[in-house]
């Protein structure tokens, strides 16, 4: 009986090591909204003059992935590492397998176009690292991603694309 129990024992610990061995998964949150990419460096010379500037070039991919939700953006809000916001402040509609793209720059929203325009013209996202934080209304994260061009951006064209 207790070769039983000691046998129990050892079967546990190496469990719990094994366990503990393995490395930690990313969070995966329940939302239907996720961040499909983002073009974090806009091609060319950055410049963030409203007219002629390319922050419009900047932008980041925002799809809704269930399969019979339509979600209504409005609240909703992204942010940077260091704190820099944009809400979602109009009602944009989602259908399932649909993405909308955050500009930066001013422009006219459009649903049909799957366009919104932060209507300022500095760049959020930095170059070389930054942290996208993707919030629902409630405040609940709903998408967390960071990346750095060194490690996340192979073949340094400026995008990253997240969940396919």
């Amino acid at each position: 009986m207790r070769i039983r129990h000691a046998l129990a024992a050892a079967a546990a610990a190496g469990a719990l090591a094994a366990v503990a061995a393995t490395p930690a998964q990313a969070t995966e949150y329940s939302s239907a909204l996720k961040v499909k990419g983002v073009q974090y460096d806009a091609p060319g010379t950055d410049s963030n003059k409203c007219s002629g500037g390319n922050t419009k070039n900047e932008y980041l991919t925002i799809k809704n992935y269930s399969r019979g939700t339509t979600v209504n953006l409005k609240g909703y809000f992204v942010k940077d590492a260091a704190g820099n916001r944009f809400t979602f402040t109009k009602n944009h509609y989602l259908q399932p397998g649909d993405y909308v793209k955050l500009r930066g720059g001013r422009g006219t929203d459009s649903d049909a176009g799957n366009v919104v325009y932060r209507q300022n013209c500095n760049f959020i996202w930095n170059n070389d690292k930054d942290t996208i934080y993707l919030y629902k209304p409630s405040g609940s994260r709903a998408d967390v991603h960071s990346y750095t061009r060194s490690a996340s951006d192979p073949d340094r064209n400026g995008y990253i694309t997240y969940h396919g």
